[in-house]
């Protein structure tokens, strides 16, 4: 039976991905909202990953990300955009801060067409990621995608609440529903949608009401 089911943190996401299901992260301030972002701005695929200080107590494998961003690129003939903190410095400190993705990428052979930093709905502003993969490596997001991603996870996918350039009220978090029901139909099995972080509030506000809108669109069975 299909259902889906709500969870928070690193640890969480990669429990829902051993358990076979499709993981979907929310931080709402600012990676998922960022990734959202990029995919009205015709980003081709997004996907996050975990920046080199991380440390839960889960397994991270950001440059098997890098690699799995690279073959996505070279397959469509273009290149890999990474989105990363710090916000306020330089390309060379956000490179610093994701120098385990960067390798992957750079090992699998696309290039990194630009570094820019995590703001959020503003972030197509700074560049065109048009037809671009895009990879936020974030210390809350990016880790929790990283989690699922590296325990095998059918999907890691994104959503939030928050309104972007081209969404408003409801319609970002339908769309992260419509994008979540669709990955589980693929692969045949439930949803688990995880807070970012227990400690955020917005978070675990916003993964509960994308797990409200996936019940309203037809995934009816909610696991306790």
């Amino acid at each position: 039976m299909k259902f889906v089911t709500l969870t928070a943190n690193a640890s969480g996401a990669a429990r829902a991905a051993r358990e076979g299901l499709v993981v979907m992260v929310v931080d709402v301030i600012d990676m998922s909202t960022t990734l959202e972002a990029a995919l009205d701005a015709g980003a081709l695929a997004v996907l996050g990953a975990s920046p080199d200080g991380a440390s839960p107590p889960v397994e991270l494998n950001p440059a098997a990300i890098g690699r799995r961003a690279a073959e996505m690129a070279l397959a469509a003939g273009t290149g890999v955009v990474l989105v990363t903190e710090p916000r306020v410095g330089t390309d060379r400190e956000r490179a610093e801060n994701a120098s385990r993705l960067l390798a992957g990428v750079r090992q699998a052979g696309a290039e990194v067409t630009a570094i820019i930093p995590n703001l959020g709905a503003e972030t197509p502003k700074i560049c065109d990621l048009a037809g671009k993969v895009v990879v936020a490596a974030t210390g809350t997001g990016g880790v929790a995608y990283d989690a699922a991603f590296t325990a095998g996870a059918p999907a890691v996918i994104t959503g939030t609440v928050a309104r972007t350039l081209k969404k408003k009220g409801s319609a970002p978090a339908r769309a992260a529903a419509l994008r979540a029901i669709e990955a589980a139909h693929q692969y045949n099995t439930g949803i688990c949608v995880v807070a970012a972080s227990a400690n955020s509030l917005e978070d675990l506000l916003a993964a509960e009401y994308i797990m409200k809108a996936i019940i309203e669109e037809g995934f009816l069975t909610v696991k306790k």
